[in-house]
């Protein structure tokens, strides 16, 4: 593959993998650095994609385990902490944006691997197609979103 091969392959589907990055992370930096991982390890593996599954399932895959991944690592390494900037131009304060806010928060204290199910279904995709993507049957997808949707109401 050329690489404005790659590039338009990236550009079609950069929201998928953007999508997935923020799943995973809040920050701005942390979310490009994940990207640009995604994007590495997408690199790298193109050449063994067979066809075999839909392109854009491959490439949720590639990013899930890329974001999944990195998530273990981090887990691992000591916490920082950043300093805290006086202004910040991303807050909105109306009623729809502290709900997704707050969805955002819940969905970010899941497991990583529930997380990618949830992000995978707000996606909109069917259960058969988040089952390939995570190596799991569509059935077991269905029970387990429907415990992830039960913690996820026990939350605070």
């Amino acid at each position: 593959m050329t690489e404005q091969e790659f590039s338009q392959l990236v550009s079609a589907h950069k929201s998928t993998i953007y999508t997935v990055c923020y799943m995973f992370s809040k920050d701005e930096d942390e979310v490009n650095d994940l990207f640009q991982e995604v994007l590495i390890n997408l690199w790298r593996g193109i050449d063994t994609f067979k066809g075999e599954a839909k392109l854009n399932s491959w490439i949720y895959r590639i990013s899930l385990n890329t974001c999944i991944s990195a998530e273990r690592k981090k887990k691992r390494q000591p916490q920082t902490e950043r300093l805290d900037m006086s202004i910040n131009l991303y807050e909105d304060n109306d009623t729809d944006s502290r709900q997704i806010q707050m969805l955002y928060k819940r969905v970010h204290q899941l497991r990583p691997f529930d997380r990618a199910l949830v992000l995978l279904w707000l996606e909109g995709l069917p259960y058969d197609e988040i089952g390939a993507i995570t190596g799991i049957t569509a059935k077991n997808v269905s029970v387990r979103l429907v415990r992830i949707r039960e913690e996820l109401k026990h939350m605070k």
